[in-house]
């Protein structure tokens, strides 16, 4: 599969050159990612097949999953920002059904701890804009951290974008990746944390709403 630094690469680049550029610049960039991002799905589609990984029947090609996937993770907002959450996940098994219920079930496991994470970090920082007393904070924090498996049974409409096999002696090696919209799972997400929240600390709705802002 295609390299995190791979990804980084072409991230970095649309953020540092979006955030001064015309709309006219913009369209232009993002022509650029997207043959450069064509190229490099195509140059790890044959590496993949190589190493004996093959697709089921009825979806889509491995060179056009594969590239599908490069253009959905490199995809950006105006801002040069990801579109969307990626999560991963492989597993082995005696059989097909039960390698990709497995390699399911991690990845959105995966994908639930990236958005966890990421909104971790945004309300760290408007903690320290509101004045909480520290055990509101810790609580605040805990139950952020905690929230992981409940977002990934909140996630609905996921996005696969790559679903891959391999026979490995008598099992079956299951690889999928998948992703989720930004916006849907911030607020679905949101939407679990602040639950949790009201019920365990006496933060005003109002600090609440301020610390969901995100």
């Amino acid at each position: 599969m295609k390299t995190d630094k791979s990804i980084l690469v072409l991230m970095l680049m649309v953020v540092f050159a979006i955030s001064g550029a015309t709309a006219q610049d913009k369209k232009e960039l993002q022509k650029e990612l997207k043959d450069k991002a064509i190229k490099e799905a195509r140059k790890e589609a044959k590496q993949i097949e190589k190493a004996g990984w093959y697709t089921q029947p009825g979806t889509l090609p491995l060179e056009k999953q594969i590239e599908k996937a490069w253009m959905q993770e490199v995809e950006t907002d105006d801002e040069g920002y990801p579109k969307f959450y990626v999560g991963a996940g492989s597993s082995l098994a005696g059989t097909q059904s039960a390698a990709k219920l497995q390699a399911t079930t991690i990845a959105k496991q995966d994908l639930a701890g990236k958005i966890s994470s990421s909104i971790a970090s945004i309300i760290e920082t408007n903690i320290a804009t509101e004045q909480l007393t520290a055990e509101d904070a810790a609580t605040i924090q805990q139950t952020v951290s905690a929230s992981t498996e409940v977002i990934a049974q909140k996630l609905a409409r996921v996005i696969t974008l790559t679903e891959l096999y391999k026979k490995t002696g008598k099992n079956i090696e299951c690889q999928m990746r998948i992703a989720y919209s930004q916006e849907l799972a911030n607020n679905a997400a949101k939407e679990v944390i602040k639950k949790n929240l009201e019920e365990k600390t006496d933060v005003t709705r109002e600090k609440l709403d301020k610390l969901m802002n995100f």
